[in-house]
């Protein structure tokens, strides 16, 4: 059978390989005969990768010193970690999810990838109305450096609910893979991004907080009517950084079975067509969540209690 996905001996670098789709992705890959360097806080324990690099990639030094254990050329990289902000603060939750995506992308791999290499970016339907909202992203997308991003974002890192920092991020990596798709085109190097609905990760109990119930959560997965593996969001990445769409790029893919569609078909209302920089919004969004957080845990003391 002809190897159409053509991993063999490629390098590929991915990020949150530890658990849910960042290991999803190693999974495949590792099968498909890929060289993968995977990287995480936590161990990834999936049998076959050339090597785990433990990372926090909140932090700019660590993320140096972990690419120069990373050979000088890299064939496809995956940008799979994220955080929610449910269980982290607003900076660490922002850098994770953009900053580090930012830096890698423009620091490392436009020095260490060549005609015919692959970026593929995990963000999240959450960052779909980036293009209703681009003049709340166009300071920080466009800053180049870790320092700047920080310096724009310190405001918000003060004042905003750390979940807001999850959408605002998407929403930023997702103008950024827009934007740097046609500055790597040039280079010959495709970059698309993958937009997943609510997923069955490690994190669902965390977004399931936040709307409520799992009920709501499955409620934002379309007309599935459950929620998705994270191997079917392994899969679109898998397939976007193959040989299998060396004419793709610049896309953004929608994998949430439907919702979209309907928000779009005016079906269902679009919950996340807010701001995420507003500071009357994030104040309003900041102590709802703190009376709910005390609300919890008076709650929990009495139940303790009995």
């Amino acid at each position: 059978m002809k190897n159409y996905f053509g991993y063999t001996d490629k390098l590929c670098v991915v990020t949150g390989a530890s658990s849910g789709m960042g290991k999803a992705t190693v999974e495949m890959l590792v099968d498909l005969g890929a060289k993968v360097y995977a990287i995480d806080l936590n161990p990834c324990t999936v049998e076959g990768i050339t090597k785990f690099i433990k990372c926090n990639l909140a932090s700019k030094t660590e993320i140096d010193e972990t690419f120069k254990q990373i050979p000088e050329h890299i064939d496809c990289f995956f940008g799979v970690a994220g955080l929610s902000g449910a269980k982290t603060d607003y900076r660490t939750t922002f850098d994770c999810n953009y900053t580090a995506n930012m830096y890698i992308t423009l620091n490392y791999l436009k020095a260490r990838m060549s005609k015919g290499g692959a970026i593929v970016y995990c963000t999240s339907t959450a960052g779909l109305e980036w293009k209703k909202f681009k003049k709340e992203q166009n300071k920080v997308v466009h800053a180049k450096t870790w320092k700047e991003v920080q310096e724009l974002t310190k405001k918000l890192a003060a004042s905003a609910p750390a979940t807001f920092a999850y959408m605002y991020s998407k929403r930023c990596v997702s103008q950024f893979a827009c934007e740097q798709s046609v500055e790597f085109a040039k280079l010959g190097i495709r970059m698309n991004n993958v937009l997943p609905g609510s997923t069955d990760t490690g994190m669902k109990q965390e977004f399931q907080d936040m709307v409520g119930s799992e009920e709501g959560l499955i409620a934002q997965a379309g007309l599935a009517g459950r929620l998705a593996t994270p191997e079917e969001m392994a899969y679109p990445m898998v397939f976007l950084n193959s040989e299998m769409a060396t004419f793709i790029s610049g896309l953004e893919m929608l994998v949430d079975y439907t919702d979209t569609c309907l928000k779009t078909l005016g079906l269902k209302k679009n919950l996340e067509a807010v701001s995420a920089t507003n500071p009357i919004i994030c104040a309003l969004a900041k102590k709802m969540m703190n009376k709910e957080a005390n609300s919890h845990a008076l709650k929990s003391g009495s139940d303790d209690k009995k």
